[in-house]
C-alpha cells in the first residue's frame, strides 16, 4: 500500500486535562503508523530490528489546525517520500470524520546500528522504501531555534522513558516540555511543533535542560557534557482581541 490508513477513536487515556489529544500521544501515533506502514512495505523487523538495525527520528514538524478531542473519530494517513541518501522522509495527515485536516506532519527517519550507535547506509543492508507523492506533503522539517536565557534544570532519564531502542523515546520530550512550560500555555491553541534529535539519551543519563517562554510559544533544549541532545519548539496562536 502506497499510503497507510488507520482509523481510530480518541480514548480518555490519550488526552490531557483539556480533553485534547496529548502531544506525546499524537507523536506516538505517528511513530506507530510509520512502523506499521514500513512493515506493510516489506521492510519490517526481519529486515531491521532482528538484524540489529534501529529506526530513529532525526527531525519532525507538525502543522496543527486542531488537536482532536476525547471520543472523536479520526483517520490517520502516512506515506514515505523519496529516500535522501541516509534519510527516509515520511509524511502524515490526520483528518476528522469530514476529511478536514487536523494535523499535517513530516519527519526524517534514519537507521542506526544497535551496537555502534551510528547511522548506517540503508542500501548496505538492502533496506529500500519507494517514495510516493500525493500532493498533500508539507515541507520537510528544519531544526528549531535554541532557547536564549530562560530557565535551566537537570533531568535524569528514568527506566519508564526508555524504549526498545535502548534510549529515551522521542515522544517523551513532549511530556518534559508540557511539565515545564508556563501553565497558561496549556489552555492556548497549539499550531506548530518542531523537533530535532541530535544525540540519544540512555537510562540514568542526566540532561541539562534549557527552556524559554517566547512571545508566540515555548522552547526547550537539552545537552549532555556540552553536546546537543535535542531541541523542541512549540508555537501557539495569538490571543484573540
Amino acid at each position: 500500500m502506497s499510503v497507510y490508513r488507520y482509523e481510530y477513536r480518541i480514548l480518555s487515556s490519550d488526552t490531557d486535562a483539556n480533553r485534547r489529544l496529548r502531544l506525546s500521544r499524537l507523536f506516538t501515533m505517528l511513530q506507530e503508523a510509520s512502523i506499521a506502514h514500513t512493515t506493510e512495505l516489506g521492510m519490517g523487523r526481519e529486515k531491521t530490528l532482528d538484524r540489529g538495525l534501529l529506526w530513529i527520528v532525526t527531525l519532525q514538524q507538525a502543522r496543527i489546525t486542531r488537536l482532536p478531542a476525547y471520543d472523536e473519530p479520526i483517520l490517520l494517513r502516512s506515506w514515505p517520500g523519496k529516500t535522501m541518501h541516509l534519510l527516509f522522509p515520511r509524511y502524515y495527515r490526520m483528518e476528522d470524520k469530514k476529511g478536514n485536516a487536523l494535523v499535517e506532519a513530516s519527519a526524517l527517519w534514519a537507521l542506526m546500528d544497535e551496537k555502534t550507535r551510528r547511522v548506517v547506509f540503508p542500501e548496505s543492508y538492502g533496506v529500500k522504501i519507494r517514495g510516493v507523492h500525493t500532493g498533500k506533503e508539507i515541507p520537510l522539517p528544519a531544526a528549531p531555534r535554541m532557547p536564549k536565557g530562560g530557565e535551566t534544570d537537570v533531568f535524569t532519564v528514568p527506566y519508564s522513558y526508555v524504549d526498545l531502542n535502548g534510549h529515551m523515546n522521542n515522544t517523551r520530550y513532549f511530556d518534559l516540555a508540557e511539565d515545564r512550560m508556563p501553565k497558561e500555555l496549556h489552555a492556548k491553541k497549539l499550531v506548530g511543533v518542531q523537533t530535532e534529535y541530535a544525540k540519544e539519551a540512555r537510562e540514568g543519563d542526566g540532561i541539562l535542560l534549557s527552556s524559554e517562554a517566547t512571545a508566540d510559544g515555548y522552547l526547550l533544549s537539552g545537552e549532555q557534557n556540552g553536546a546537543k541532545l535535542f531541541r523542541l519548539a512549540l508555537t501557539y496562536a495569538p490571543d484573540e482581541a
